[in-house]
């Protein structure tokens, strides 16, 4: 999206670079602010008056800046208009043709994919690890566990949450979906029942009947979990396992409290079903509040699955798995018949992340502040929607007034707009009256996207169109 960025917006997103030399500083961290986003493609950065100014540097400093900026691809100078900014390759280069295969796809506001861009400080531990890195190459590099030292932070991180842990009780893994799939080939097998929550993550699901499983849904309502309905269909389907998403459940949002769990850990002993906690969201707490306990507390034989793709960035490609005593050898006899471990050079990274906590404040704060700027113009351009503001999380479950999810999607993608229906959510069909709607991308863009699928709704309630079968696309997160 094309528009123009002031001088004092510039001034505090570059905050306090390094200025040893400070060209050289302002270009590395314009850099990073056009390469996740917070100034976005083909934006008019300011002057180099404007931004001498508002930064308190010399006019030279800006200049080199610049330069440099457009000597590496990420900005351009047009004649007479100013420098805008750009990536080398152009916007394609940020989409894969499986994610975004149709006409246009690229020009659009991709909504499709719940996954924001990485946050500032990424780039910085990649060099960091990098350094890291030699000590590694006189081995074979395959670790199906996971570097010890990355065990050891994650299992850190649940000691951090009253959930004891020992580095052997971690397994790092390709993914979070590569870690559903572990679960379910070590622990089901075809024609075991595995409950999973509807709506949900369809990726997951689809990862867990690969290992031939069958699927029982278990409704998660517009408001929460209905408990007693969760214990009958635990009690009838008597089933191996069960996925549920405690922690900002994707896509309604809610959160499980402690005497939730408690009451849902009690079903499961009952009919002795093993908990699969996909933990993906959970460092996502946007008001800084205070998160309930893990599921595991309540439930010891549930095996978690965590992510660092929400909490960090997708790119890194890392997950991991918690399990209970006993389970790793099984785990590990499942796993190394799909892969023999993670990246190597990931792995440095992740350790040194989490080493600085579960997410960067910066990065629970960007998206606190999209989150918000995603509400504001959803209650003013589609008052009609309804919603429960999530806390925490990465994106906004809409109920509308007719079950017109599919067609609204189907006219929002000819106006430029990619946004998932209900149905794709669904376990076993139905769920047509809603919309997800993430809040990852920068707030003019929301913003933006907000007004184009107002326009789809106005077009769709007019005609009161019939139910049309959801596009095929490739979901991510």
């Amino acid at each position: 999206m094309s528009g123009a960025i002031s001088a004092t917006r510039v001034a505090t997103l570059v905050g306090d670079f390094d200025r040893s030399p400070a060209y050289a500083g302002l270009a590395d961290a314009l850099v990073l602010l056009i390469g996740d986003g917070r100034i976005g493609l083909a934006t008019r950065l300011p002057s180099e008056r404007e931004l001498t100014e508002a930064l308190g540097v010399s006019r030279t400093t800006v200049t080199r800046a610049y330069a440099a900026l457009r000597d590496a691809g990420y900005a351009e100078a047009r004649r007479g208009a100013g420098t805008f900014t750009r990536v080398p390759g152009g916007r394609s280069r940020a989409h894969d043709r499986a994610l975004l295969p149709r006409p246009g796809d690229h020009e659009a506001i991709d909504l499709n994919c719940a996954a924001a861009t990485a946050p500032p400080g990424l780039a910085a531990a990649y060099v960091e690890a990098a350094a890291d890195l030699p000590a590694y190459l006189g081995g074979h590099g395959y670790f199906p566990a996971g570097l010890p030292e990355l065990q050891a932070a994650v299992a850190a991180s649940y000691d951090a949450r009253g959930l004891p842990t020992a580095p052997e009780q971690i397994m790092v893994t390709p993914g979070a979906l590569s870690a559903a799939s572990i679960v379910a080939r070590a622990c089901a097998g075809p024609g075991d029942r595995v409950v999973v929550e509807s709506p949900v993550y369809p990726n997951a699901t689809q990862a867990i009947r690969h290992s031939g499983v069958r699927l029982v849904a278990s409704p998660v309502d517009p408001d929460g979990w209905d408990l007693d309905a969760v214990g009958a269909t635990l009690r009838q389907a008597s089933p191996r396992l069960a996925y549920l998403i405690p922690d900002f459940q994707n896509p309604t949002g809610h959160v499980m409290t402690d005497a939730q769990r408690e009451e849902y850990a009690g079903h499961l002993r009952r009919t002795r079903t093993v908990a699969v906690v996909d933990e993906a969201h959970q460092a996502l707490a946007l008001e800084g509040q205070e998160m309930p306990r893990p599921f595991a507390c309540f439930a010891p034989e549930t095996i978690t699955i965590g992510s660092a793709s929400k909490s960090f960035w997708g790119g890194l490609r890392l997950g991991w798995v918690r399990a209970p005593e006993g389970r790793m050898d099984a785990l590990t006899h499942a796993r190394v018949a799909m892969d023999l471990g993670a990246p190597v050079m990931e792995q440095l990274v992740l350790t040194r992340l989490l080493a600085q906590g579960p997410v960067f404040p910066d990065h629970v704060a960007r998206l606190r502040e999209q989150r918000d700027l995603l509400a504001a113009a959803l209650r003013e351009h589609l008052p009609e929607w309804r919603f429960l503001l999530p806390t925490g999380g990465l994106a906004v479950w809409c109920q509308l007034p007719a079950p017109l999810g599919t067609a609204v999607a189907d006219e929002a993608e000819r106006l430029g707009l990619i946004v998932t229906p209900g149905p794709v959510f669904a376990a076993e069909g139905g769920l047509d009256h809603f919309v997800r709607i993430p809040w990852t991308r920068p707030g003019a863009e929301l913003e933006e996207a907000v007004r184009r699928l107002a326009a789809a709704w106005a077009v769709v309630r007019d005609r009161q169109s019939q139910r049309t079968r959801p596009g095929v696309r490739v979901m991510v997160a």
